[in-house]
């Protein structure tokens, strides 16, 4: 103020504290805020036009061509890791517990739906080879499908474990699929507790099973970054009865930890008859193929309770308790 009192006109004095700049707008616009104008040049806007829709003209992390190309792998693979690895951080997550299992294992209500509905077909059709097949298929997933029960129940132990469901630092992890990874995810949601899932891109569209946390479930581009955080935070795999993804992700950890390229954790088969048919370990050990210490990286369990009892215990005796003092 002028020491009468008035506000001073004219120019800003240099010695006083202008007012702030608009973060974003300008009273006068900069010369390159609009385009050069028609009265200068008649074709000029056309020119810019072409510009403006040039490939070249894209910004980089918002040109999905150029973020495609073969040369750019190494950027899609760092940020296919990273968004999922800041997320699970900025949630606290410290350890999981990675359940894997067949996607085809329903609940034992849908199981019998289906195999009721192929017994119907088949009462149509008497005699049919391929119904009398699939028929035969469904009742033996039928006769699984009570690991249904087994997978959600370990849900609601993991989803409840520490400080109750609202303790981040062990958290269920899935692959985000139905079946015995549904029923693991549904188990910590029937107790209000978060758990993560694990989907990756496919040719044909595949849906996250409904209970996993909708903050944290993520979609991969690449199989290798998803394993990666299946076995980053890993202090338990367990595995139910399964096909080939739970093969894959089963003998991927045993072959890590048997060549010490991780440290050793729990490895859980849920459904001893199941486990032992489908991969014999015995033989493999009288083949000369693994040595007999390598029994020793598994064991079989039939409940949630013996799963996770096991997976406790295992940690007390390694000296590494999933929930230490704090």
């Amino acid at each position: 103020m002028a020491a009468n009192g008035q506000r001073p006109t004219g120019p800003a004095r240099a010695d006083v504290a202008p007012t702030p700049a608009h973060p974003e707008r300008r009273r006068e616009p900069l010369p390159w805020h609009r385009p050069k104008p028609a009265d200068e040049d008649p074709e000029a806007w056309g020119r810019v036009q072409a510009i403006l829709e040039s490939p070249s003209y894209r910004q980089a992390d918002r040109d999905v061509d150029f973020l495609g190309l073969d040369e750019t792998r190494g950027v899609r693979l760092e940020i296919d890791f990273l968004k999922a690895e800041l997320l699970l951080r900025q949630h606290g997550v410290e350890h999981t517990i990675v359940v894997f299992g067949s996607t085809r294992i329903h609940e034992p209500a849908a199981a019998r739906r289906r195999r009721d509905a192929l017994r119907s077909r088949l009462n149509q059709k008497p005699g049919d080879a391929e119904l009398t097949q699939r028929l035969a298929v469904a009742e033996r997933v039928l006769a699984k499908s009570h690991y249904y029960a087994v997978a959600r129940e370990l849900g609601r132990l993991v989803g409840g474990a520490g400080e109750g469901p609202r303790d981040c630092r062990v958290m269920l992890m899935t692959g985000g699929g139905p079946g015995m990874m549904e029923a693991a995810n549904r188990g910590a949601y029937d107790i209000g507790a978060m758990s993560i899932g694990l989907n990756i891109s496919l040719p044909q569209e595949q849906y996250p099973n409904p209970y996993i946390t909708p903050d944290l479930c993520f979609r991969f581009h690449y199989f290798a970054l998803r394993k990666l955080h299946f076995l980053q935070r890993a202090r338990a795999l367990v595995a139910f009865p399964g096909g080939y993804g739970t093969f894959d992700e089963l003998f991927e950890t045993l072959t890590l930890i048997q060549t010490r390229t991780i440290r050793p954790v729990p490895v859980v088969l849920v459904g001893r008859d199941y486990w032992r048919t489908a991969f014999d370990v015995d033989f493999l050990v009288d083949e000369g193929v693994i040595d007999p210490e390598d029994r020793e990286l598994f064991w079989y369990a039939e409940s949630a309770a013996e799963v996770w009892e096991g997976i406790l215990a295992w940690h007390v005796h390694n000296g590494t308790p999933l929930f230490p003092a704090r």
